[in-house]
Parts: structure tokens; C-alpha cells; sequence
């Protein structure tokens, strides 16, 4: 055997130590958790709770890092090509499932170059109506829209986002024909519905409830396979006539991919704390979202799911690969 050979072979013991010893003192360093959306929302704001949560609990500095930019994907990559050493973690939605179906190319797997740690919470979507609608239950609003074919407008605030596929799997469930107008966030698009320029959409629950309660907005049906805490008297899309549907929106947590298991579970357990803590729970409420702090197996099958549920909509409504 050469003496290099030799050498090799003499740090090979050494290298198979290594990864573990990093989990085991994991973390020795701040933290930086990228949110792949501009500051401000309501998923860069839950983000910095769970941070601050984690920070307490680890005793180590977690920063928040909002990389936006091509709906998602330019902060998703810069995770995907980061050393999956468990000091970059990726806070994202369930939009991180619907980007294989919709794009024509990512810089990324969206399924290799990640692990999936948790689902931290789920988000309800409800399908809202203006006042002037002569209709008060999805069954009506199916009726009205197959007697006034092409006269009804939903709003919509992007190409292929999870509120845009939402109602494109109601009108492929129903065969009605409704058109879409696009609007560029909540805001407008809730101002626009006010002023009478479109008469439905489906809209987050957080962001569509000052309107409800107000009376502004009527809820027709939410998008879960059970009815909504804020919403109880809503009932379920699913219990008006079309049994399973659901799209359940959610944030959690991504490493890159090869982060050592040790690191994933930990970064779990510390999750799962966090979200039990008092104020957290408090903010949840507020913010209609829902806790779950799933396994890092219970989440993989939660994205899968998604995954192909989110590539059959796409292409059931023949919605263009975006570039």
C-alpha cells in the first residue's frame, strides 16, 4: 500500500466522526432562517416569533433574512445551496409545492435539495362574496354562476399561487365559467371587491376577516376539511356538495438536504416548544393559523400530498408554465 494510500485510509475514521460531532454541539453559532418573501407579511412576521422562540430556547442568535424575489425562489435557492450544516433554515410556505408545477425550470429541487424538519402551522383560506351577490351558500353561488355563464369575476392576487389554484379546483369541480381579474395583493384586491369591479375570491382567513365581520365581505365556504375556529358557523366547501375537497395552506421548516439527522430532530423539538409557548399561541389565534409542529416524516408526506395535488390543478386548468 502507498504512503498515500496509507494516509487515506488513516483519516477515514476520523471524517466518519465528524458530522456527528457537529450535530451533537449543534448550535454553536447564530442561525440564519430565510424567508424567500418581503418583510412585513404575515409570514415574515410569524417567522420572527418562531426566531425569537428558538433563540430563547437555543441560546444562540437566530436572524431572520428576507431574501424575495421570483415568488419565492430566489431565497429557496440561496438555502438549496447552502452547506447543510443547520446554521441556514428555510421558513416557507406551501407555495414551496407548487413551484415544480408551475415553473418551467427551478435553479433547484424542490424535493431532493431539501429536507422537510415540520409543518409548523396551518393557514384556512375562505371563498368570500360582495353583499350585492344574490347568493349566501357555495350551492347558490354554483347555481347563480351556471345561469350567468362568463358574467361572474373572481380577483386573484398571482398566477399559481395556492388562493389562485384554490378556486381554479372549484371551477374544475363545478364546470362553471368564471373569469379571473389579477390584482397585485390582499389590499387591492379587497378594494376592488368593495367597489363592486369583481364579485368573489378566495382570500387567506386573516386577511379577510375585519371585512367579514364588518359585514363588507360575505363567507361562503372555507377550504378546510374542517370548519375554521374564527368562522364556525361557515361551513366547509367540502360539506356543500363537494366531498374531500381541501386546500390546507401551511409555513415550515426546510434544510438543505444531507443536514445530519441529529440537527433535523433537534431543530423539530425546539419548534414544537416554541409553539406551545403562551404568546405564541396567542398570535396564532389572531392570525387564524392553526398549530401542528408535525414530525419530519409527517411533513414529508404532507408536502408529497400537496405536491401532486398542486401539479394535477395546474394542468387540469391549463394554467402556462411560468419562466
Amino acid at each position: 500500500m502507498s504512503a498515500a494510500r496509507k494516509a487515506i485510509v488513516a483519516v477515514l475514521p476520523f471524517l466518519a466522526l465528524v458530522a456527528p460531532l457537529r450535530a451533537q454541539t449543534w448550535p454553536a453559532g447564530p442561525i440564519r432562517m430565510v424567508v424567500p418573501y418581503a418583510a412585513g407579511g404575515a409570514t415574515d412576521a410569524f417567522a420572527r416569533l418562531i426566531a425569537g422562540k428558538l433563540q430563547d430556547q437555543m441560546k444562540t442568535t437566530v436572524l431572520v433574512d428576507d431574501k424575495a424575489g421570483a415568488g419565492g425562489n430566489l431565497g429557496t435557492n440561496f438555502v438549496a445551496k447552502s452547506a447543510p450544516d443547520g446554521y441556514t433554515v428555510l421558513f416557507n410556505i406551501n407555495g414551496h409545492a407548487i413551484s415544480p408545477a408551475l415553473y418551467k425550470s427551478l435553479p433547484f429541487d424542490a424535493d431532493a435539495d431539501f429536507l422537510r424538519v415540520t409543518q409548523l402551522v396551518s393557514t384556512t383560506s375562505v371563498l368570500v362574496v360582495i353583499p350585492g351577490l344574490p347568493v349566501k351558500t357555495f350551492q347558490e353561488l354554483i347555481a347563480y354562476a351556471k345561469a350567468n355563464p362568463g358574467k361572474l369575476t373572481y380577483g386573484s392576487t398571482g398566477i399559481g399561487n395556492s388562493l389562485h389554484l384554490t378556486m381554479e379546483m372549484i371551477k374544475h369541480a363545478t364546470g362553471i365559467d368564471i373569469q379571473m381579474a389579477p390584482y397585485r395583493g390582499d389590499a387591492p384586491l379587497i378594494s376592488a371587491m368593495l367597489g363592486g369591479e369583481v364579485q368573489l375570491a378566495v382570500l387567506p382567513m386573516i386577511t379577510a376577516m375585519a371585512q367579514i365581520q364588518s359585514g363588507a365581505l360575505r363567507p361562503i365556504g372555507v377550504s378546510t376539511i374542517r370548519r375554521a375556529g374564527p368562522l364556525p358557523d361557515v361551513p366547509t366547501i367540502a360539506e356543500q356538495g363537494l366531498p374531500g375537497f381541501e386546500i390546507q395552506g401551511w409555513m415550515g421548516l426546510f434544510v438543505p438536504a444531507r443536514t445530519p439527522r441529529a440537527i433535523v430532530e433537534r431543530l423539530w423539538r425546539e419548534s414544537k416548544l416554541a409553539l406551545a409557548a403562551p404568546d405564541v399561541g396567542a398570535v396564532m389565534k389572531n392570525l387564524a393559523l392553526e398549530p401542528v409542529g408535525s414530525s419530519p416524516e409527517e411533513f414529508d408526506t404532507r408536502y408529497f400530498t400537496d405536491r401532486a395535488l398542486f401539479e394535477r390543478v395546474v394542468k387540469d386548468a391549463n394554467i402556462p408554465l411560468q419562466d
